[in-house]
């Protein structure tokens, strides 16, 4: 009889427990396939003459941070790219040398290590490149490198971090563009909800986040991974998306300025997306407020139809499909790392 009890006792607290864990199982996105695995980011790429280590790192960190790299000494990388606005800056547009606002916004540093092209208008082809970019144009930070190259030289603890980092090759603009671009390729997030459940954390994503996934991936509904495609959210290519021209004068020619091809007008580089919560305001001139302002603007198949990517088409979304997206746009932001500024060299 006691028997009898205790399994109907069990059968009665199963029964109880199976709509809970249906329910648990329902709010928890499925298991990635094989396909959903491409989207796994690879080591960092490094070039063979420019290979990270501590001292590479430690400087470029500290170069980054230091406004003696620009001509009135008062602006730095991270004036700009500021890792508590998710390595841009919060605004619509930058704002350079002497306050004056131009007319693009600030790129973020996140996972550019893993980019082929760089700059909106793709005009730089490495990291290195890169890092000096900046500082050479008078609009931004405004170099004088040889008065920059004098106080760096002037510094014992910096040439002593030159030599450390680069044996025998000086305190040089090159070595400054290396150190710099080391240190961005420790600029990398890998961690997000999304990245977990690839790797198998089962609780990472929610179902919503994964419905969105798949609108985002899937060719007929969001199409977005046709140019935000896998590992890094984004083909290294140039798109004309439709934004709506701002303000008076030319139009911003875009890629085409740098390639003189018909389908390169107003076309811009896609970005990559992991931290994207984290950058508003959006697209190159900073014209969407919200994730959900963006998927709009996709959903309308955008508002300037001129010289339109043939990538760009209105989109068939419902509100909870739109949401789904916008949810999953959200699980791409990786753990929040405190980062500590540097003491920079005096």
């Amino acid at each position: 009889m006691d028997r009898m009890l205790l399994n109907t006792s069990l059968a009665a607290l199963l029964c109880a427990a199976l709509p809970s864990l249906a329910a648990d199982a329902a709010h928890w996105a499925p298991a990635p396939t094989a396909a959903d695995k491409a989207w796994q980011l690879p080591a960092v790429p490094m070039p063979a003459d420019n290979v990270s280590n501590p001292a590479r790192i430690a400087l470029g960190q500290a170069l980054f941070f230091d406004p003696r790299m620009s001509g009135n000494g008062a602006m730095s990388c991270a004036s700009c790219h500021n890792p508590s606005l998710g390595w841009s800056d919060g605004l619509k547009t930058a704002v350079g040398w002497g306050g004056q606002v131009l007319g693009r916004a600030t790129p973020t540093v996140l996972n550019t290590a893993y980019n082929t092209q760089f700059m909106w208008d793709g005009r730089k082809k490495s990291l290195e490149d890169q890092a000096l970019g900046p500082m050479k144009t008078p609009q931004e930070m405004n170099t004088d490198f040889t008065q920059s190259l004098a106080r760096l030289k002037a510094v014992p603890l910096y040439v002593e971090m030159f030599e450390k980092a680069y044996p025998g090759e000086g305190v040089k603009e090159e070595t400054i563009a290396k150190a710099i671009a080391a240190f961005e390729r420790t600029v990398v997030v890998n961690d997000s909800p999304f990245d977990r459940w690839l790797a198998g954390d089962k609780k990472a994503m929610t179902a919503q986040q994964w419905r969105g996934f798949k609108v985002f991936t899937d060719a007929g509904k969001g199409n977005c991974a046709a140019c935000h495609s896998a590992p890094n959210f984004t083909d290294n290519g140039f798109h004309n998306i439709g934004l709506a021209k701002q303000g008076d004068g030319e139009a911003d020619p875009g890629r085409f300025a740098i390639r003189k091809v018909a389908s390169m007008q107003g076309a811009f580089k896609t970005p990559g997306l992991r931290d994207i919560e984290l950058t508003a305001p959006y697209f190159r001139n900073g014209s969407a407020a919200t994730l959900k302002d963006v998927v709009e603007h996709y959903v309308r198949g955008g508002d300037d139809k001129t010289n339109l990517s043939t990538s760009m088409k209105p989109l068939t979304l419902s509100e909870q499909e739109k949401d789904d997206l916008v949810a999953f746009m959200k699980a791409l932001t990786g753990k929040q790392k405190p980062l500590v500024v540097p003491q920079l060299p005096q």
